[in-house]
């Protein structure tokens, strides 16, 4: 299935982000395409600069319109996920990639000083509720489409598991028991927030339009 007469573009550049998201597109029977297969060069600052806004919501529509333009009218989805930690008053939300503040940085180098922070700012908290949000956004010429999807879980005060990506050593489910890192892509994805959020978005595709 395509949307538009068109394979459907995943407009991002996270390598842990597009081993979920393929599978789960894939076993929707939604063929896709990422940004490298479909050479759309990388612009640092200037996609840097996309996700500005205040809200998961808008980051997302911002990201997905944003390379819908670029891809020249290409159907597009994207997404803006976070971590919002109780004792941090909710942070570090929409800041969850940057909160670090190490701009050299990228890739797992840049995942584990986020984690340092995080850690350092729980040092000494017993109260370490948190969740996971993700916002998917759909983009074509006619509509937008947005889904949200959440789940919640703790932090621990050391990581656990080799698997997943950015916090999830540190997040432990509350639904699995363990962290999104000593869990499989399959067992993740029926609990996280971007599976949620993804399958809302692909079931609001497929209906009435």
């Amino acid at each position: 299935m395509s949307w538009s007469g068109q394979t459907l573009l995943v407009a991002t550049r996270s390598p842990g982000k597009l081993h979920e998201l393929i599978p789960l597109f894939a076993a929707a029977g939604i063929e896709v395409i990422d940004l490298a297969a479909a050479g759309i060069e990388e612009r640092p600052d200037e996609e840097e600069a996309i996700e500005r806004h205040e809200t998961f919501e808008e980051n997302a529509l911002a990201k997905a319109r944003y390379f819908h333009e670029r891809s020249g009218g290409r159907p597009t989805v994207a997404d803006d996920s976070g971590l919002e930690v109780v004792a941090l008053g909710g942070h570090p939300g929409v800041r969850t990639k940057r909160w670090s503040g190490r701009t050299d940085l990228t890739g797992l180098a840049l995942d584990a000083a986020n984690n340092a922070k995080l850690l350092a700012e729980l040092d000494g908290v017993i109260d370490r509720r948190a969740r996971y949000v993700c916002a998917a956004a759909y983009v074509d010429s006619m509509r937008t489409v947005t889904a949200r999807g959440e789940t919640t879980g703790r932090i621990l005060h050391a990581p656990r598991g080799s698997g997943g990506f950015g916090y999830d050593p540190l997040f432990e489910s509350d639904e699995l028991g363990l962290t999104f890192a000593e869990v499989d892509r399959a067992a993740k994805e029926r609990v996280s927030h971007r599976g949620r959020a993804f399958a809302q978005l692909i079931a609001a595709l497929r209906g009435p339009r």
